[in-house]
Protein backbone atom coordinates (compact mmCIF):
# COMPACT_ATOMS: atom_id res chain seq x y z
CA UNK A 1 0.00 0.00 0.00
CA UNK A 2 3.00 2.48 1.21
CA UNK A 3 4.40 1.21 -2.54
CA UNK A 4 1.58 2.15 -4.04
CA UNK A 5 1.18 6.02 -2.39
CA UNK A 6 4.84 6.75 -3.18
CA UNK A 7 4.40 5.96 -6.97
CA UNK A 8 1.22 7.88 -7.33
CA UNK A 9 2.57 10.84 -5.57
CA UNK A 10 5.72 10.48 -7.61
CA UNK A 11 4.06 10.54 -10.81
CA UNK A 12 1.66 13.10 -10.13
CA UNK A 13 5.21 15.32 -9.15
CA UNK A 14 6.72 14.18 -12.08
CA UNK A 15 3.79 15.18 -14.15
CA UNK A 16 3.63 19.07 -12.92
CA UNK A 17 6.89 19.12 -13.35
CA UNK A 18 6.58 18.31 -16.92
CA UNK A 19 3.95 20.82 -17.13
CA UNK A 20 6.52 23.14 -15.76
CA UNK A 21 9.07 22.24 -18.36
CA UNK A 22 7.03 22.96 -21.48
CA UNK A 23 5.57 26.22 -19.95
CA UNK A 24 8.89 27.46 -18.97
CA UNK A 25 10.25 26.68 -22.46
CA UNK A 26 7.17 28.55 -23.91
CA UNK A 27 8.14 31.97 -21.67
CA UNK A 28 11.49 31.06 -22.83
CA UNK A 29 10.44 31.87 -26.74
CA UNK A 30 10.17 35.96 -26.28
CA UNK A 31 13.34 37.88 -24.16
CA UNK A 32 10.31 39.51 -21.82
CA UNK A 33 9.83 36.02 -20.27
CA UNK A 34 12.81 33.76 -20.77
CA UNK A 35 13.89 34.73 -17.35
CA UNK A 36 10.67 33.73 -15.52
CA UNK A 37 10.65 30.31 -17.82
CA UNK A 38 14.17 29.66 -17.11
CA UNK A 39 12.74 30.01 -12.93
CA UNK A 40 9.27 28.00 -14.00
CA UNK A 41 11.63 25.15 -15.86
CA UNK A 42 14.03 25.04 -12.94
CA UNK A 43 11.36 24.36 -10.13
CA UNK A 44 10.19 21.48 -12.32
CA UNK A 45 13.39 19.77 -12.00
CA UNK A 46 13.77 20.12 -8.24
CA UNK A 47 10.68 18.80 -7.91
CA UNK A 48 11.55 16.46 -10.24
CA UNK A 49 14.80 15.39 -8.66
CA UNK A 50 12.88 15.56 -4.87
CA UNK A 51 10.31 13.24 -5.91
CA UNK A 52 12.88 10.44 -7.21
CA UNK A 53 13.83 10.07 -3.61
CA UNK A 54 11.09 8.95 -2.53
CA UNK A 55 11.30 6.03 -4.95
CA UNK A 56 10.55 2.76 -3.21
CA UNK A 57 13.65 0.70 -1.83
CA UNK A 58 15.63 3.79 -3.22
CA UNK A 59 19.28 2.46 -2.52
CA UNK A 60 22.88 4.50 -2.42
CA UNK A 61 21.20 7.37 -1.06
CA UNK A 62 24.26 8.87 0.25
CA UNK A 63 26.08 8.24 -3.13
CA UNK A 64 23.13 10.23 -4.76
CA UNK A 65 23.42 13.00 -2.37
CA UNK A 66 27.03 13.22 -2.66
CA UNK A 67 26.73 13.67 -6.26
CA UNK A 68 24.33 15.92 -6.40
CA UNK A 69 26.54 18.11 -4.16
CA UNK A 70 29.57 17.93 -6.14
CA UNK A 71 27.51 18.31 -9.32
CA UNK A 72 25.72 21.56 -7.73
CA UNK A 73 28.22 23.38 -5.97
CA UNK A 74 30.99 23.74 -9.27
CA UNK A 75 27.97 24.52 -11.32
CA UNK A 76 26.67 27.49 -9.48
CA UNK A 77 29.83 28.94 -9.00
CA UNK A 78 30.76 28.53 -12.50
CA UNK A 79 27.53 29.95 -13.71
CA UNK A 80 27.98 32.73 -11.56
CA UNK A 81 31.69 34.28 -12.55
CA UNK A 82 31.14 32.96 -16.25
CA UNK A 83 31.14 36.20 -18.41
CA UNK A 84 28.58 36.62 -20.80
CA UNK A 85 31.09 36.32 -23.95
CA UNK A 86 32.08 32.67 -22.95
CA UNK A 87 28.74 31.67 -22.19
CA UNK A 88 28.44 29.55 -25.26
CA UNK A 89 31.38 27.67 -23.97
CA UNK A 90 29.22 27.10 -21.17
CA UNK A 91 26.52 26.11 -22.90
CA UNK A 92 28.25 23.32 -24.89
CA UNK A 93 29.73 21.78 -21.82
CA UNK A 94 27.00 21.49 -19.92
CA UNK A 95 25.26 20.49 -22.87
CA UNK A 96 28.17 17.56 -23.35
CA UNK A 97 27.42 16.60 -19.26
CA UNK A 98 23.59 15.96 -20.24
CA UNK A 99 24.77 13.50 -22.37
CA UNK A 100 27.29 11.94 -21.22
CA UNK A 101 24.90 11.46 -18.33
CA UNK A 102 22.29 9.38 -20.48
CA UNK A 103 25.02 7.79 -21.85
CA UNK A 104 26.18 6.55 -18.36
CA UNK A 105 23.02 5.18 -17.71
CA UNK A 106 22.47 2.99 -20.89
CA UNK A 107 26.11 1.89 -19.77
CA UNK A 108 25.13 0.59 -16.16
CA UNK A 109 22.31 -1.29 -17.94
CA UNK A 110 23.86 -3.08 -20.59
CA UNK A 111 26.76 -3.56 -17.71
CA UNK A 112 23.58 -5.30 -15.53
CA UNK A 113 23.08 -7.17 -18.48
CA UNK A 114 26.07 -8.71 -19.33
CA UNK A 115 25.92 -9.38 -15.40
CA UNK A 116 22.77 -11.60 -16.10
CA UNK A 117 20.41 -8.98 -15.25
CA UNK A 118 17.88 -9.67 -18.09
CA UNK A 119 16.27 -6.52 -20.20
CA UNK A 120 14.05 -6.68 -22.64
CA UNK A 121 14.49 -6.43 -26.42
CA UNK A 122 12.90 -3.28 -26.64
CA UNK A 123 14.49 -1.91 -23.26
CA UNK A 124 18.04 -3.04 -24.68
CA UNK A 125 17.52 -1.73 -27.79
CA UNK A 126 16.30 2.02 -26.13
CA UNK A 127 19.23 2.13 -23.77
CA UNK A 128 21.71 0.89 -26.95
CA UNK A 129 20.24 4.41 -28.73
CA UNK A 130 20.66 6.34 -25.82
CA UNK A 131 23.99 5.10 -25.41
CA UNK A 132 25.17 5.86 -28.81
CA UNK A 133 23.38 9.29 -29.33
CA UNK A 134 24.46 10.51 -25.53
CA UNK A 135 28.20 9.32 -26.05
CA UNK A 136 28.27 10.93 -29.48
CA UNK A 137 26.75 14.55 -27.69
CA UNK A 138 29.36 14.32 -25.16
CA UNK A 139 32.16 13.95 -27.35
CA UNK A 140 31.08 16.22 -29.81
CA UNK A 141 30.08 18.84 -27.42
CA UNK A 142 33.37 18.89 -25.39
CA UNK A 143 35.30 19.07 -29.34
CA UNK A 144 32.28 22.14 -29.29
CA UNK A 145 33.47 23.82 -26.01
CA UNK A 146 37.35 23.67 -27.09
CA UNK A 147 36.98 25.24 -30.54
CA UNK A 148 34.99 27.91 -28.89
CA UNK A 149 37.30 28.16 -26.10
CA UNK A 150 40.49 28.38 -28.05
CA UNK A 151 42.14 25.47 -27.19
CA UNK A 152 41.49 23.81 -30.12
CA UNK A 153 42.78 26.66 -32.72
CA UNK A 154 42.23 24.73 -36.22
CA UNK A 155 39.60 22.54 -37.68
CA UNK A 156 41.15 19.37 -38.40
CA UNK A 157 40.84 18.18 -41.85
CA UNK A 158 42.37 14.97 -43.65
CA UNK A 159 42.24 12.66 -46.50
CA UNK A 160 39.11 10.51 -46.67
CA UNK A 161 37.51 11.75 -43.32
CA UNK A 162 34.04 11.63 -44.12
CA UNK A 163 34.42 7.99 -45.45
CA UNK A 164 36.54 7.05 -42.22
CA UNK A 165 33.18 8.60 -39.89
CA UNK A 166 30.75 6.98 -42.20
CA UNK A 167 32.85 3.44 -41.08
CA UNK A 168 32.79 4.13 -37.42
CA UNK A 169 29.10 4.81 -37.43
CA UNK A 170 28.35 1.58 -39.07
CA UNK A 171 30.67 -0.32 -36.69
CA UNK A 172 29.12 1.67 -33.89
CA UNK A 173 25.31 0.00 -35.23
CA UNK A 174 26.66 -3.41 -36.39
CA UNK A 175 27.98 -3.54 -32.41
CA UNK A 176 24.72 -1.75 -30.81
CA UNK A 177 23.15 -4.76 -33.22
CA UNK A 178 25.20 -7.60 -31.88
CA UNK A 179 24.78 -6.29 -28.30
CA UNK A 180 20.63 -6.14 -28.60
CA UNK A 181 20.57 -9.51 -30.25
CA UNK A 182 22.58 -11.25 -27.46
CA UNK A 183 21.54 -9.87 -24.70
CA UNK A 184 24.36 -10.48 -22.79
CA UNK A 185 27.81 -9.43 -23.87
CA UNK A 186 31.38 -9.93 -22.27
CA UNK A 187 32.15 -6.26 -20.73
CA UNK A 188 34.74 -5.51 -23.97
CA UNK A 189 32.16 -5.44 -26.15
CA UNK A 190 30.95 -2.76 -24.49
CA UNK A 191 33.65 -0.52 -23.74
CA UNK A 192 34.98 -0.69 -27.57
CA UNK A 193 31.26 0.41 -27.97
CA UNK A 194 31.48 3.38 -26.42
CA UNK A 195 35.08 4.15 -27.19
CA UNK A 196 33.85 4.26 -30.94
CA UNK A 197 31.14 6.32 -30.39
CA UNK A 198 32.99 8.94 -27.85
CA UNK A 199 35.69 8.83 -31.03
CA UNK A 200 33.12 9.40 -33.81
CA UNK A 201 31.48 12.18 -31.68
CA UNK A 202 35.49 13.58 -31.72
CA UNK A 203 35.86 13.05 -35.63
CA UNK A 204 32.85 14.38 -36.41
CA UNK A 205 33.46 17.63 -34.75
CA UNK A 206 36.88 18.32 -35.32
CA UNK A 207 36.22 19.56 -38.98
CA UNK A 208 33.43 21.80 -38.75
CA UNK A 209 34.34 25.62 -38.84
CA UNK A 210 33.35 28.69 -36.17
CA UNK A 211 31.04 29.72 -38.68
CA UNK A 212 28.79 26.75 -38.30
CA UNK A 213 29.21 26.56 -34.36
CA UNK A 214 25.44 27.75 -33.61
CA UNK A 215 24.24 24.90 -35.53
CA UNK A 216 26.10 22.45 -34.12
CA UNK A 217 25.57 23.13 -29.93
CA UNK A 218 21.93 23.56 -31.18
CA UNK A 219 21.83 20.04 -32.68
CA UNK A 220 23.82 18.38 -30.11
CA UNK A 221 21.39 19.99 -28.08
CA UNK A 222 18.76 18.13 -29.34
CA UNK A 223 20.57 15.01 -29.25
CA UNK A 224 21.19 15.01 -25.64
CA UNK A 225 17.74 15.57 -25.14
CA UNK A 226 16.74 12.58 -27.31
CA UNK A 227 19.29 10.43 -25.49
CA UNK A 228 17.60 11.62 -22.03
CA UNK A 229 14.31 10.53 -23.49
CA UNK A 230 15.63 7.18 -24.27
CA UNK A 231 16.92 6.45 -20.98
CA UNK A 232 13.87 7.67 -19.35
CA UNK A 233 12.22 4.72 -20.96
CA UNK A 234 15.19 2.47 -19.87
CA UNK A 235 14.21 3.36 -16.25
CA UNK A 236 10.73 3.79 -16.56
CA UNK A 237 10.60 7.32 -15.75
CA UNK A 238 8.33 10.07 -16.79
CA UNK A 239 9.97 13.31 -16.11
CA UNK A 240 13.25 12.08 -17.98
CA UNK A 241 10.74 10.94 -20.98
CA UNK A 242 9.11 14.34 -21.17
CA UNK A 243 12.04 16.41 -20.53
CA UNK A 244 14.18 14.67 -22.65
CA UNK A 245 11.01 14.85 -25.55
CA UNK A 246 10.78 18.50 -24.71
CA UNK A 247 14.49 19.75 -25.34
CA UNK A 248 14.60 16.63 -28.47
CA UNK A 249 12.11 18.49 -30.16
CA UNK A 250 12.66 22.26 -29.10
CA UNK A 251 16.33 21.48 -30.21
CA UNK A 252 15.30 19.81 -33.77
CA UNK A 253 13.13 22.75 -34.90
CA UNK A 254 15.68 25.63 -33.59
CA UNK A 255 18.47 23.76 -35.48
CA UNK A 256 16.50 23.85 -38.46
CA UNK A 257 15.71 27.75 -38.12
CA UNK A 258 19.43 27.90 -37.81
CA UNK A 259 20.37 26.21 -40.91
CA UNK A 260 17.94 27.29 -42.77
CA UNK A 261 18.88 31.16 -41.60
CA UNK A 262 22.33 30.00 -42.99
CA UNK A 263 20.64 28.66 -46.45
CA UNK A 264 22.42 25.35 -45.65
CA UNK A 265 20.93 21.66 -44.91
CA UNK A 266 22.13 20.21 -41.82
CA UNK A 267 24.56 17.49 -44.07
CA UNK A 268 26.54 20.56 -45.34
CA UNK A 269 27.04 21.92 -41.87
CA UNK A 270 28.17 18.51 -40.47
CA UNK A 271 29.78 17.39 -43.72
CA UNK A 272 31.24 20.13 -45.80
CA UNK A 273 34.16 22.05 -43.13
CA UNK A 274 32.53 24.95 -44.44
CA UNK A 275 34.08 27.29 -42.33
CA UNK A 276 37.21 25.74 -41.32
CA UNK A 277 40.01 28.63 -41.78
CA UNK A 278 37.92 30.51 -38.99
CA UNK A 279 39.29 33.87 -38.40
CA UNK A 280 42.07 33.83 -40.92
CA UNK A 281 43.65 36.87 -43.25
CA UNK A 282 42.02 38.67 -45.76
CA UNK A 283 42.84 36.45 -49.16
CA UNK A 284 43.25 37.32 -52.56
CA UNK A 285 40.54 40.59 -53.04
CA UNK A 286 41.41 41.43 -56.26
CA UNK A 287 37.64 40.03 -57.52
CA UNK A 288 36.48 42.82 -55.44
CA UNK A 289 35.47 46.52 -56.41
CA UNK A 290 36.11 49.58 -54.33
CA UNK A 291 38.64 49.76 -51.35
CA UNK A 292 38.89 49.72 -47.62
CA UNK A 293 37.90 53.22 -46.65
CA UNK A 294 38.96 54.58 -42.33
CA UNK A 295 37.49 56.64 -40.62
CA UNK A 296 38.14 58.16 -37.14
CA UNK A 297 35.79 57.90 -34.37
CA UNK A 298 34.95 61.44 -33.40
CA UNK A 299 34.07 61.80 -37.03
CA UNK A 300 32.15 58.51 -36.97
CA UNK A 301 30.30 60.13 -33.83
CA UNK A 302 29.29 63.29 -35.72
CA UNK A 303 28.03 61.62 -38.57
CA UNK A 304 25.69 59.11 -35.99
CA UNK A 305 24.88 62.11 -33.62
CA UNK A 306 23.46 64.01 -36.64
CA UNK A 307 21.11 61.35 -38.19
CA UNK A 308 17.64 60.49 -37.74
CA UNK A 309 17.95 56.84 -37.75
CA UNK A 310 21.09 54.41 -36.38
CA UNK A 311 20.91 51.21 -36.61
CA UNK A 312 23.42 48.83 -34.79
CA UNK A 313 23.89 45.32 -36.21
CA UNK A 314 25.95 43.84 -33.52
CA UNK A 315 28.37 40.04 -33.58
CA UNK A 316 30.57 37.95 -32.05
CA UNK A 317 33.62 40.73 -31.90
CA UNK A 318 31.38 42.43 -30.04
CA UNK A 319 31.18 39.35 -27.34
CA UNK A 320 35.20 39.55 -27.83
CA UNK A 321 35.09 43.15 -26.72
CA UNK A 322 32.69 42.72 -24.13
CA UNK A 323 31.77 46.03 -26.14
CA UNK A 324 27.85 45.67 -25.31
CA UNK A 325 27.52 48.42 -22.36
CA UNK A 326 29.45 50.74 -24.29
CA UNK A 327 27.44 50.30 -26.99
CA UNK A 328 24.01 51.09 -24.61
CA UNK A 329 25.47 54.39 -23.21
CA UNK A 330 25.73 55.08 -26.85
CA UNK A 331 22.73 54.34 -27.61
CA UNK A 332 21.78 56.12 -24.58
CA UNK A 333 23.70 59.23 -26.04
CA UNK A 334 22.04 59.03 -29.18
CA UNK A 335 18.37 58.83 -27.85
CA UNK A 336 19.07 62.10 -25.75
CA UNK A 337 19.74 63.53 -29.42
CA UNK A 338 16.50 62.20 -30.43
CA UNK A 339 17.83 59.91 -32.83
CA UNK A 340 15.78 56.61 -33.36
CA UNK A 341 17.97 53.58 -32.54
CA UNK A 342 17.59 49.92 -33.52
CA UNK A 343 19.54 47.12 -33.20
CA UNK A 344 19.01 43.90 -35.81
CA UNK A 345 19.75 40.73 -34.92
CA UNK A 346 20.91 37.75 -37.17
CA UNK A 347 19.76 34.21 -36.19
CA UNK A 348 23.50 33.15 -36.46
CA UNK A 349 25.07 35.44 -35.15
CA UNK A 350 27.61 35.04 -32.25
CA UNK A 351 28.31 31.71 -31.04
CA UNK A 352 25.21 30.02 -30.16
CA UNK A 353 21.82 30.76 -30.63
CA UNK A 354 20.57 34.36 -28.97
CA UNK A 355 24.40 34.72 -28.01
CA UNK A 356 23.46 38.95 -29.39
CA UNK A 357 19.84 39.15 -26.99
CA UNK A 358 21.46 37.60 -24.42
CA UNK A 359 24.34 40.26 -24.11
CA UNK A 360 21.97 42.88 -25.02
CA UNK A 361 19.86 42.27 -22.33
CA UNK A 362 22.86 42.01 -20.10
CA UNK A 363 23.66 45.31 -20.69
CA UNK A 364 20.41 46.80 -20.38
CA UNK A 365 18.85 47.27 -23.77
CA UNK A 366 14.98 47.25 -23.57
CA UNK A 367 13.61 44.49 -25.64
CA UNK A 368 11.76 47.04 -27.75
CA UNK A 369 14.25 48.32 -30.14
CA UNK A 370 15.92 44.81 -30.97
CA UNK A 371 14.41 43.32 -34.10
CA UNK A 372 15.37 40.06 -35.95
CA UNK A 373 16.46 39.74 -39.66
CA UNK A 374 12.86 39.76 -40.75
CA UNK A 375 11.45 42.76 -38.94
CA UNK A 376 14.43 44.90 -40.01
CA UNK A 377 15.94 44.58 -43.00
CA UNK A 378 13.33 47.16 -44.89
CA UNK A 379 13.98 50.05 -42.53
CA UNK A 380 17.84 49.58 -43.51
CA UNK A 381 17.50 52.24 -46.50
CA UNK A 382 15.76 54.66 -44.51
CA UNK A 383 18.58 54.62 -42.21
CA UNK A 384 21.35 57.31 -41.99
CA UNK A 385 24.02 55.20 -40.35
CA UNK A 386 24.13 51.56 -40.00
CA UNK A 387 26.93 50.42 -37.49
CA UNK A 388 28.54 47.40 -37.25
CA UNK A 389 30.47 46.37 -34.29
CA UNK A 390 32.45 42.58 -34.98
CA UNK A 391 29.27 41.14 -37.69
CA UNK A 392 31.00 39.98 -40.91
CA UNK A 393 29.27 37.49 -42.78
CA UNK A 394 26.08 38.01 -41.67
CA UNK A 395 26.15 41.42 -43.37
CA UNK A 396 27.85 40.22 -46.53
CA UNK A 397 26.18 41.39 -49.62
CA UNK A 398 28.35 39.27 -51.30
CA UNK A 399 25.03 36.44 -50.55
CA UNK A 400 23.00 37.95 -52.55
CA UNK A 401 24.99 38.67 -55.48
CA UNK A 402 27.40 35.62 -56.03
CA UNK A 403 26.14 32.24 -57.02
CA UNK A 404 30.05 30.64 -56.23
CA UNK A 405 30.28 32.06 -53.27
CA UNK A 406 30.31 29.50 -50.10
CA UNK A 407 27.53 31.79 -48.81
CA UNK A 408 25.31 32.47 -51.91
CA UNK A 409 21.35 32.30 -50.99
CA UNK A 410 22.51 32.81 -46.94
CA UNK A 411 19.68 35.43 -45.66
CA UNK A 412 21.53 38.64 -44.87
CA UNK A 413 20.97 41.82 -42.84
CA UNK A 414 21.03 44.82 -45.38
CA UNK A 415 23.11 46.40 -43.51
CA UNK A 416 24.68 47.80 -47.15
CA UNK A 417 21.12 49.62 -47.90
CA UNK A 418 22.11 52.47 -45.63
CA UNK A 419 22.88 55.69 -46.19
CA UNK A 420 26.50 55.32 -44.45
CA UNK A 421 27.76 52.38 -42.74
CA UNK A 422 30.77 52.32 -39.96
CA UNK A 423 31.97 49.29 -39.21
CA UNK A 424 33.86 48.76 -36.00
CA UNK A 425 36.70 45.64 -36.42
CA UNK A 426 40.33 45.00 -35.11
CA UNK A 427 41.74 44.22 -38.40
CA UNK A 428 41.37 43.34 -42.16
CA UNK A 429 40.88 39.53 -41.50
CA UNK A 430 37.43 37.74 -42.86
CA UNK A 431 34.57 36.59 -40.99
CA UNK A 432 34.65 32.62 -39.98
CA UNK A 433 33.88 31.23 -43.51
CA UNK A 434 36.88 32.78 -44.67
CA UNK A 435 35.03 34.90 -47.23
CA UNK A 436 36.24 38.23 -48.39
CA UNK A 437 33.08 40.55 -46.91
CA UNK A 438 32.58 43.08 -50.38
CA UNK A 439 30.22 45.51 -47.91
CA UNK A 440 33.54 46.65 -46.41
CA UNK A 441 34.60 47.83 -49.57
CA UNK A 442 31.60 49.69 -50.47
CA UNK A 443 31.16 53.23 -51.33
CA UNK A 444 29.30 54.45 -48.52
CA UNK A 445 31.09 52.13 -46.06
CA UNK A 446 33.95 53.42 -43.83
CA UNK A 447 36.39 51.22 -41.43
CA UNK A 448 36.27 52.14 -37.48
CA UNK A 449 39.57 49.96 -36.67
CA UNK A 450 40.21 49.26 -33.17
CA UNK A 451 38.66 47.41 -30.42
CA UNK A 452 35.11 47.26 -29.59
CA UNK A 453 34.81 48.60 -26.46
CA UNK A 454 37.24 51.32 -27.13
CA UNK A 455 35.94 52.53 -30.29
CA UNK A 456 32.35 52.34 -28.48
CA UNK A 457 33.84 54.69 -25.80
CA UNK A 458 35.83 57.02 -28.19
CA UNK A 459 32.03 57.10 -30.34
CA UNK A 460 29.76 57.85 -27.47
CA UNK A 461 33.23 60.77 -26.54
CA UNK A 462 32.44 62.10 -29.72
CA UNK A 463 28.18 62.15 -29.58
CA UNK A 464 28.83 63.96 -25.87
CA UNK A 465 31.25 66.65 -27.03
CA UNK A 466 29.03 68.07 -29.60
Amino acid sequence: MIDNWQTFLIEGVYFLAAILFILGLKKMSSPVTARGGIIWAGVGMILATLATFLTPHLSNLNLIVIAIILGALPAWWSAKKVAMANMPQMIALYNGMGGGAAAAIAGVELIRASAGHELSTTVQTLAVLGAIIGTISFSGSIIAFAKLQGLIKKSLLFNKQQIINLGLFVFILVLGAIIVAMGSVPIVVIILFFIIALAFGVLVTVPIGGADMPVVISLFNALTGLAVAFEGFVLSNAAMIIAGTVVGAAGTLLTQLMAKAMNRPISNVLFSGFGAAEGQEAGDDSGVEGSLKPIDATDAGIMMAYAEQVIIVPGYGMAVAQAQHKIWELTKALIDRDVRVKFAIHPVAGRMPGHMNVLLAEAGVPYDIIFDLDEINAEFEQSDVALVIGANDVVNPIARTDPSSPIYGMPILSADKAKNVVVIKRGKGTGFSGVENHLFYADNTRMLYGDGQKMAGELLQGVKEL
